[in-house]
């Protein structure tokens, strides 16, 4: 046995007599809040413990939810037999850990104080549970005067102790208060704030008041600073070979300046430190000039004094198990961590009490400050974890926000030549390149909300003629955005960004313009030879869907980049630096939660079982709903599959046949911009522009374009011509073939092409329908044909490529459109009705209507397909009044007139009126049925389609609502939809939830 000297015996009789007055008063300080807190109950439980059972109060050993039975009748012996302290629980899941801490404290005599690492929440170590980001994410924060940071990150630690004190933990061993001042340090890295000691002691004074605030107790590491060393205590022990002045200039400030802040605990790290203690190959955890003369002493620290693990190789090696514990305990640490043996350590310690090496009142002076901390805990009122709803519970979407708004806060722009925001269409030809992932990865599908991205992708090593190939396919775009995923926090990985990556990245860089997203370690940029000249460079810090998402945000302005860089990169990226982003507003549209807009998810949530209940009762195989409010998107949820026996789910990115959605989406916004340059006056008659109707139709000559606008010019419905090209269940052959040639040029369905002739046959048709009485309301698909006609007329293209040219392009919408086949894999597209009566066939990617599909797929009625997002665009667009994104695309003016009850004698329609706008659907009265939900205002606009889509606009409470559903999959003739009245439905959700906003959200999204 290596035998104690006996003044640390003798140094221990003053530590437990020393009056705790610090030796630097030069500022107020506060001592542990468990020390103010009357303490009854742990003064009763000391004066029944024996001295095996107060020195097993000084352990807290291992604990797994994930291991065995043996492992669970270990810890249950110790337990039972030994009455130890604490546990230090490792990887398992939620559930399980609930219940074996449950029955472990059921057995416990003394209750047992349980920790856990938790830097970045119940992730770090459990299932199921929250990922915070990591302290070098948090570092990027900027925490300037008015900047809320430092009460964000406040927030976030009283959120992991409300999900530590659900969960039964009372002990987070964490925050690191360590500053990274090398950036080769293998094991704090990422975890410390950062190089600065002044940011690295803001920030964990803030994390350490929110755990404590929620009745944690915070344990500050790795005492004196594991920082500047490139060597892994859990490997080896490091060396921090720096002079007293420079530690109490850096390394120590940190810790000094929570101590004055009250901080409950002190972890100890295995370090050897020579300027604290001169004992060559000494762990700082078995120093007591290091644990007594400095930390209690010198510093005053009086809160509970951790070891480090005593498995690590840091100490383990400094000596045998039980003489490790007790070196530890006469050091001046109070509880053991992760004893190798405690059994063993609890019998050597005993040993010297008897021995009188360690006086008794040391450990009496030990245990009660343990007792005290457990006391303050609430251990003295022990209740069992309740099972009830515990992982929703531990995954709420208010805790989801606040994760989300740091993510987005750290977002850090270092480097911008113009470039960003991306304003599309000033790029017109933009590729995004991911390096290690799929094609269509979450990335791509998040830049997709924002332009037309062409999608390429490459293995992060690549030969050399693979890499000039590709290099050359990206000659042709004005900007890429490169970006490398499947990265790792292990610097010895590279930090999953091998150097033949960032080698043809430079490349790339210098061959053209390039915005490049790490979503790596900044450190990885030191290596990034030639990203000074690279057009855009951002840091998101970490690669998850919350950064993925954000990062797509910032690059085309939609949020903006506050991140400030903790650490220096390379001599172009220093600590301190990050850019600016100026948006342009009204900004795009940001997809957040419902919490940040002051929503709750909860008021939201019966979306869920609505939707779910469509698809159950087969009203529809699959939907996608979007909700946004004053420019967010705070629900955007796809459900179900295309088809009722597919064996993928739907996608957000799916795209929709929106059937008379098109009416407005496509035509009345043409006729809109028409009218904004007066050309169209929807005033003047149907002939003043469609010139050929002349004398062969005088009344169609007349129609005034604001009664056909409105449905109320006296047009028939529809006009069935499919009809009479179909005999006898089979397509006339006369008229079309299987495949496209010279003579059947037009497509109707997959493999149904059709003479054109028939196209002009449809249009006589229509013109041969009788007309009513003008005034009469009567919903038609002929006044929006007419309405395309005059587009075409009037503007010299055909509609398609109207609203392609002045909307859609310019507006970066990535799905809607016309001819979807042309643009996407067939499934990607949502299928409609298995076509029985006409194309024979199941339609996909193919208008439903059969009119339209008989005009090629363009047509004023129908023939647009969309997701929801794009669709979302263009209704924000109006609620702003005719702009988006900082251009101006229709009049205020002109938006006001077309959304507005045209033929209401009010502001409220009657019922006896027709409630239509130009092109645009009104609420009728309230009470009474029809296509929007009671909650809305009679200032909101809309309309729905007939293959179970719908948009809806409000601009009292700027809700924007999209409803796409296949409704008509496999048979239109399912009317289920509008029998369980599901958009209405989800509809009146929205408005409700809306309603009870509550104005004082937790963090509001900052534009």
């Amino acid at each position: 046995m290596k035998r104690i000297p006996l003044f640390f015996a003798a140094a221990i009789l003053l530590l437990v007599s020393f009056s705790g007055r610090p030796v630097r008063t030069d500022e107020k300080r506060l001592q542990p809040a468990f020390l103010d807190a009357p303490a009854p109950w742990a003064d009763s439980v000391l004066s029944t413990l024996s001295l095996d059972e107060k020195i097993a109060q000084l352990m807290m050993v291992a604990a797994w939810s994930n291991k065995g039975r043996e492992h669970v009748r270990e810890i249950e012996d110790l337990v039972k037999q030994r009455d130890i302290g604490g546990l230090i629980f490792f990887q398992g899941g939620p559930v399980r850990q609930a219940t074996l801490i449950n029955h472990y404290q059921a057995i416990a005599r003394t209750p047992l104080l349980v920790g856990m690492d938790l830097e970045w929440g119940l992730a770090m170590r459990l299932d199921s549970t929250m990922r915070f980001p990591k302290q070098m994410t948090l570092g990027a924060i900027p925490d300037d005067p008015g900047s809320g940071a430092g009460d964000r990150i406040e927030a976030m630690g009283a959120e992991i102790a409300r999900q530590m004190k659900r969960l039964g933990v009372q002990v987070s061993f964490s925050p690191v208060a360590d500053v990274n001042n090398n950036p080769a340090n293998p094991v704090i890295n990422d975890r410390s704030f950062g190089e600065e000691r002044e940011l690295v002691a803001r920030k964990a004074i803030a994390y350490m008041k929110g755990l404590q605030s929620g009745g944690v107790i915070a344990t500050a590491k790795h005492f004196p600073g594991h920082g500047d060393t490139d060597m892994d205590s859990h490997l080896g022990l490091p060396l921090i070979a720096q002079t007293r002045a420079r530690l109490d200039s850096l390394e120590l400030y940190p810790f000094e300046r929570m101590v004055a802040e009250g901080l409950s605990a002190m972890m100890v790290g295995h370090l050897e430190v020579p300027a604290l203690d001169s004992t060559k190959g000494m762990p700082s955890t078995l120093s007591y000039p290091i644990v007594s003369d400095l930390l209690e002493k010198e510093i005053g620290f009086k809160g509970l004094i951790f070891t480090d693990a005593l498995n690590m190789k840091g100490v383990a090696n400094a000596d045998k198990p039980g003489e490790i514990e007790l070196r530890a305990l006469l050091a001046g640490c109070d509880v053991l961590l992760f004893p190798q043996n405690p059994v063993k350590a609890i019998d050597r310690i005993h040993q010297a009490v008897d021995s009188g090496l360690v006086p008794i009142e040391m450990i009496d002076h030990k245990c009660l400050k343990l007792l005290r901390a457990k006391e303050w805990a609430g251990l003295s009122r022990l209740r069992p974890v309740s099972m009830i709803n515990l992982v929703d519970e531990l995954n709420t979407p208010a805790a989801k926000w606040l994760r989300r708004s740091l993510y987005r806060d750290a977002l850090t722009v270092l480097r911008n030549d113009g470039t960003l925001p991306i304003a599309y269409p000033d790029h017109p030809r933009i590729a995004s390149l991911v390096i290690g992932d799929t094609l269509h990865c979450a990335f791509q599908q998040e830049l997709e909300r924002y332009a037309r991205i062409t999608e390429f992708h490459a293995d992060k090593v690549m030969r050399k003629d693979s890499a000039n190939a590709l290099l050359n396919k990206l000659k042709g775009f004005d900007l890429v955005i490169a970006s490398v995923h499947g990265t790792t926090s292990k610097m010895e990985k590279e930090f999953g960004v091998p150097q033949l990556t960032l080698d043809f990245l430079r490349r790339l860089g210098d061959q053209q313009k390039m915005a490049f997203v790490l979503f790596a370690n900044p450190y990885r940029l030191t290596q990034a030879y030639g990203a000074q000249r690279w057009s855009a460079v951002v840091c998101a810090y970490e690669e998850n869907d919350d950064t993925q998402d954000l990062a797509a945000q910032l690059l085309f302005g939609a949020i903006p980049a506050k991140g400030k860089l903790p650490v220096t990169a390379s001599s172009f990226f220093a600590a301190g630096n990050g850019l600016p982003l100026v948006l342009r507003l009204p900004p795009p549209l940001d997809y957040t939660l419902p919490e940040s807009d002051g929503v709750v998810t909860a008021d939201l949530s019966p979306i869920d079982a609505i939707a779910n209940e469509g698809i159950s009762k087969q009203a529809y195989p699959g939907c996608q709903v979007l909700v946004a409010r004053d420019g967010h998107v705070l629900w955007d949820k796809a459900y179900g599959k295309p088809t009722y026996n597919a064996t993928r789910a739907v996608r957000t990115d799916d795209v929709y046949d929106l059937a008379s959605v098109t009416k407005v989406a496509s035509t009345t916004l043409a006729v809109m911009k028409l009218v904004d340059e007066h050309r169209i006056d929807i005033n003047k008659p149907l002939g003043s522009y469609l010139k050929d109707l002349g004398a062969a139709h005088p009344i169609h000559a007349r129609l005034i374009l604001r009664d056909i606008m409105t449905h109320q010019a006296g047009l028939v419905a529809f006009v069935p011509y499919y009809t009479k090209l179909v005999r006898t269940g089979s397509l006339r052959a006369d008229v079309f073939a299987d495949t496209v040639d010279h003579v059947h040029t037009v497509r109707v369905a997959e493999g149904v092409y059709m003479k054109p002739a028939y196209k002009d046959s449809l249009w006589a048709a229509m013109l041969d329908a009788p007309v009513g009485p003008r005034g009469e309301y009567l919903y038609s698909d002929l006044d929006f044909h007419f309405m395309a006609r005059v587009v075409e007329t009037v503007s010299g293209m055909p509609l398609n490529d109207f609203v392609e040219r002045n909307f859609y392009k310019p507006l970066g919408l990535s799905t809607i459109g016309y001819l979807p086949c042309a643009r996407f894999p067939v499934d990607r597209i949502m299928p409609t009705e298995d076509d029985h009566d006409f194309r024979m066939c199941q339609v996909q990617g193919d208008v439903h209507d059969q009119g339209a599909a008989m005009l090629g797929g363009v047509a004023g009625h129908a023939g647009l397909f969309s997701d929801a997002s794009d669709l979302a665009v263009l209704m924000q667009m109006l609620i702003n009044g005719g702009t988006y994104g900082g251009v101006r695309y229709l009049s205020d003016s002109t938006v006001k007139n077309f959304t507005q009850c045209q033929w209401c004698k009010g502001a409220v329609p009657t019922g006896k009126e027709n409630r239509r706008g130009l092109g645009w659907d009104k609420p009728q009265p309230h009470g009474q049925p029809g296509p929007a939900a009671n909650g809305v205002s009679f200032l909101s606009f809309g309309h729905t389609g007939f293959t179970g889509t719908e948009v809806w606009a409000d601009p009292v409470d700027r809700t924007v609502y999209v409803f796409l559903s296949n409704r008509v999959y496999p048979n239109a003739a399912n009317k289920k939809l509008q029998d369980l009245n599901i958009r209405t439905r989800i509809q009146e959700v929205v408005h409700d939830a809306v309603a009870k906003r509550n104005s004082g959200a937790m963090l509001p999204t900052v534009k």
